[in-house]
């Protein structure tokens, strides 16, 4: 039997920008299914990681492997195509504020041809109501709080039904019960539209309670990967540093995070 192919696979990826070398060497893959979380302080090259992956950007060095096919060096036309299977909720909703949530939503879509026009309608409604907004198509971007941003920022990148999702600090300038909401809305998605799901992030709370997986991003390297409970139990002082860092404690393995419900 052959081995399964990995969706994403990232080998020996360099990036620099003059002297200054963010990535050097990074390593990692994402399964098919899972939710993989990428933890590093701020400025450790998780936002440039994902316009790598995305294309985006090109690398000094390394291979970048979706679903089996080598991307590195691929053309912009090759790019698109692997795009259309890749939805990305930015760090900042990023929304066009000439437009209402449903154009908004409707972007990538149409942009995309990847519908009817009079099939949109429908996937705008179901999407908004998946991630707990119905109703708002007309609004304008402008008149919703930064959570609800946020969730249309999901909304759009979820529209296209991508085989996987890019969340860049999802939960970045919320409040406390808009990050719970955001955290249990990935999981929802995740379930509900079978997505693979990377996630970045330096929310330790955030990541023990949804992750499979985690990685650490540490001086330009996937320094450790594990299960949230590996990372529990570690002594890596990498892993100590970047605690201290977050001000965040580990949660003991006695905490039970909230259900995702």
């Amino acid at each position: 039997m052959l081995a399964s192919v990995a969706l994403y696979e990232v080998q020996g990826l360099t990036k620099s920008f003059g002297d200054l070398a963010v990535l050097r060497g990074v390593d990692l893959q994402v399964e098919r299914g899972e939710l993989v979380t990428i933890m590093g302080d701020s400025g450790s090259g998780k936002s440039l990681l994902f316009k790598l992956m995305l294309g985006l950007r090109e690398p000094d060095a390394g291979r970048l492997i979706f679903d089996g096919k080598d991307m590195t060096g691929a053309p912009e036309s090759e790019w698109l195509t692997v795009r259309r299977r890749i939805g990305i909720a930015f760090q900042e909703p990023a929304l066009f504020d000439s437009m209402s949530v449903f154009d908004n939503i409707a972007y990538g879509i149409r942009e995309q041809s990847l519908l009817p026009e009079d099939a949109i309608p429908r996937r705008v409604s179901e999407t908004l109501a998946a991630v707990g907004l119905p109703g708002i198509e007309e609004m304008a971007p402008a008149s919703l709080s930064g959570g609800m941003q946020k969730r249309v920022g999901i909304a759009r990148a979820i529209a296209m039904r991508p085989e996987m999702v890019i969340y860049d600090e999802p939960t970045e300038g919320l409040d406390p019960i808009n990050v719970t909401r955001v955290n249990r809305l990935m999981l929802a998605l995740r379930e509900r539209f079978a997505v693979t799901t990377v996630v970045a992030t330096h929310n330790m709370r955030s990541a023990f309670e949804t992750s499979d997986r985690l990685i650490l991003l540490h001086e330009g390297q996937a320094v450790l990967t594990g299960t949230p409970k590996d990372f529990r139990e570690s002594s890596d002082p990498r892993l100590a540093d970047f605690v201290r860092a977050s001000e965040m404690r580990l949660p003991r393995p006695s905490e039970a995070p909230p259900s995702p419900s």
